[in-house]
């Protein structure tokens, strides 16, 4: 009786815990990221379609990425004209690649808080003393759901300049609600994802 042939080994895709950045200084760079439940880089092209939409805001701003993960978000930001982008992971292994990917990069404007993104908005100085930022994204691991909760902390604390933007990426099923006086811009799906962004206006709040 012949033996069975054994199977090799599934090898990952070429490419996986890849990040590549897409735009400005550092197009086309490739950086690492490690296996950590729920990080989910945004795509190539959401990320393309977002970083469109905020062109006119992105050269100089004070950028918020919450739930930075890869750093898909903040770093291509930084890439594109940012001044500065705050990099908020609570995993200590993402967090630790952050700041190698930072160092590799040069980019004196990151800053990355291992952290989690509810306790820094929570713990945010107050009203007048805190620092505001131009452009904020909200992309937690969907499963944790905690749209809403981060949407309520940002309006609570004064941590927006006037005519912020804010991107939020979302399943197509969930659901939150954004405060009045945050304006809906952009409202787009991909394939089961909806991303949307929004800018803050505080004159417009009822």
């Amino acid at each position: 009786m012949s033996k069975p042939i054994a199977k090799p080994p599934v090898k990952s895709p070429k490419g996986a815990n890849q990040l590549r950045i897409i735009g400005g200084l550092w197009r086309g760079r490739k950086l690492a990221f490690p296996d950590v439940d729920g990080l989910r880089p945004t795509g190539d092209r959401i990320r393309e379609t977002l970083f469109n939409w905020l062109a006119p805001d992105i050269q100089g701003a004070h950028c918020l990425d919450l739930f930075a993960g890869s750093g898909a978000l903040g770093l291509e930001a930084l890439s594109r004209g940012a001044a500065a982008s705050v990099l908020i992971e609570r995993d200590q292994r993402a967090a630790a690649q952050l700041k190698s990917n930072l160092a590799l990069l040069n980019a004196e404007g990151g800053k990355v808080l291992q952290m989690d993104a509810l306790a820094y908005l929570h713990n945010l100085p107050t009203a007048g003393q805190t620092m505001r930022f131009d452009v904020v994204f909200i992309d937690p691991p969907f499963q944790l759901n905690l749209w809403q909760q981060v949407i309520d902390q940002l309006a609570q604390h004064s941590c927006l300049n006037e005519g912020a933007a804010i991107y939020i990426e979302s399943g197509l099923q969930d659901q939150y609600l954004p405060p009045p006086d945050w304006e809906l811009h952009r409202d787009k799906t991909a394939g089961n994802l909806r991303y949307r962004l929004f800018y803050y206006h505080p004159e417009t709040r009822a």
